[in-house]
């Protein structure tokens, strides 16, 4: 493969990046997966029959187009993965460039095995091989949401968040949307093809999908209860502002802590509602839970009787656990929630005693340790505040779409709660991104979500993805709003990928009984 259509291919891959925030332009990930299409048919042009191309090199040569798309996506799309390590720039920065290269890279891995498996499903260069990507590059990013522990970040359905396109995730999930997005490119790369038969009738037939897409998307959008409603409970979320490098200076801490506590009891609006719950953001607590009664004492007294959410870090027998805590009247800790999927190389450093002995502990940790997993999602009682049954999230936990479904065996959560600390990820790109992921997760729950955040961005999201309320980034504030109502379970809720999966296992067996015939076999 020549050094032009390389760089061609990270640059298609850094063009589909451009759907994703902070940039928001989902018609050039279309544009560009269409474009990628285009490299793969060029890289490896196949024929029917016998001289079908799925020899090592001719999968090589895929496998490369996938790898280098992947590298230029992921390379642009987490781009704000140096961030943590500029945070204490003395000790960590070095690693900033290897972190980036090495993530893109690694996990471009994931795109090129599904690039590989589409052109040995289909030899020949064509519009059947683009629907074959969509299944094989579907499959590839499901295992990059499990293996070693996940990261399912910047799945290419997200990208349709600022549209009515989102609503589609209800019902065939975050992976259903991505499969419909290669799809889609798939069509568009056939009437984009030079000499390709029928262009205008796979222009028509692109344009009319999408339409058709588009427009089931509004009328769920639009069908949804209004996003206000003056009956339901009010929640204030709490957003101090403390950039990641000041939070723990000794001089700094108390400014930051009388700020959360100012917040905390400002009163509300003339005429509006009196706030039921107050949130404060991941780790928010100077202190250990549990060691000092009178500033839990404190923030009782600000929120003035009402319950108050608060993250913070505790220890747990000799376990270091990021907490969250359920503070109320006089202080008194009531429900705790651990976070049970920690961020490897930020909270805990994989390799287990091996680690541990190496005094490899995380950027996240502090002097005290890495962090040790809680036992397991579960559910925040808050009925006496009127507020149902919330499903706690902290920070990196939202980016699962598993995670936000209801715990095994229990009820259905009647809202969801996100604390999260995106000091870390600077205030640009992931701060924004964390965001669109936490609204893809309300709407493929169908439950509205409420967000705290450090540095913002702190939201109200009802339960089909829209923003009903939000602090800026980089700013110090309290927002109330609403927590909207529930809807019912979504089609997705309650069965998951297992339809997604099953039209991908029919799929699989149509082609591979295609390609054995073309194959003479």
């Amino acid at each position: 493969m020549r050094v032009a259509p390389r760089l061609l291919a990270v640059a298609a891959g850094a063009a589909m990046a451009l759907g994703h925030a902070p940039f928001g332009l989902p018609a050039a990930t279309l544009a560009a997966l269409a474009a990628a299409l285009l490299l793969l048919d060029r890289a490896v042009p196949g024929a029917e029959g016998a001289g079908a191309d799925t020899t090592c090199p001719g999968l090589r040569r895929a496998a490369f187009t996938g790898w280098a798309c992947g590298l230029g996506y992921f390379a642009v799309t987490l781009h704000w993965i140096v961030e943590p390590f500029l945070v204490d720039i003395a000790r960590h920065g070095w690693m900033a460039p290897f972190a980036l290269v090495l993530m893109a890279g690694g996990l471009a891995l994931f795109w090129a095995a599904g690039f590989a498996a589409a052109v040995w499903l289909v030899p020949a260069s064509g519009w059947r091989r683009g629907a074959a990507l969509a299944v094989t590059l579907t499959l590839a990013e499901m295992l990059r949401a499990v293996l070693f522990t996940g990261f399912p970040w910047g799945l290419i359905g997200s990208v349709w968040v600022d549209t009515p396109l989102r609503l589609w995730t209800a019902w065939i999930g975050p992976h259903g949307l991505g499969a419909l997005t290669v799809l889609l490119a798939a069509s568009l790369g056939a009437a984009l093809r030079p000499g390709a038969p029928r262009r205008g009738v796979w222009a028509a037939g692109t344009g009319a999908a999408f339409a058709a897409a588009l427009l089931a998307g509004t009328v769920a959008q639009r069908a949804a209860p209004t996003v206000q409603d003056a009956a339901r409970p009010v929640i204030r979320l709490v957003q101090p502002n403390a950039a990641q490098h000041l939070k723990w200076r000794r001089d700094m801490i108390p400014v930051f802590w009388n700020r959360a506590l100012d917040l905390t009891r400002a009163p509300a609006a003339p005429g509006a509602q009196t706030p039921a719950l107050v949130v404060w953001p991941e780790v928010s607590l100077y202190y250990l839970l549990g060691t000092a009664p009178e500033q839990d004492a404190a923030i009782a007294a600000a929120a003035g009787g009402v319950p108050v959410i608060v993250g913070a870090q505790r220890f747990d027998g000799p376990d270091l656990r990021n907490a969250l805590a359920v503070i109320g009247p006089g202080g008194r800790i009531g429900q705790v929630y651990d976070k049970f999927h920690l961020v490897p190389f930020g909270e805990y450093f994989p390799g287990g005693a091996l680690a541990a002995w190496l005094g490899l502990e995380g950027l996240a940790t502090d002097y005290l340790g890495g962090f040790t997993p809680g036992p397991g999602p579960t559910l925040i009682d808050l009925t006496a505040a009127g507020l149902g049954r919330a499903l706690p999230l902290i920070c990196y936990e939202v980016i699962f779409p598993r995670h936000a479904a209801a715990p095994p065996g229990g009820p259905r959560p009647d809202w969801i709660l996100q604390i999260t600390n995106d000091a870390w990820f600077g205030r640009f790109a992931g701060p924004q991104q964390h965001l669109a992921q936490a609204r893809m997760r309300a709407t493929e729950q169908g439950l509205p979500l409420v967000r705290a955040a450090n540095t913002g961005i702190s939201a109200m999201i009802d339960p089909v993805g829209r923003v009903t309320g939000a602090l800026a980034l980089g700013t110090a504030g309290a927002l109330d709003r609403a927590l909207p109502a529930p809807l019912p379970p979504t089609p997705f809720a309650l069965v998951g990928n297992v339809p997604l999966l099953a039209a991908a296992a029919l799929v699989l067996a149509g082609l591979l009984r295609a390609r054995r015939r073309a194959l003479g076999s």
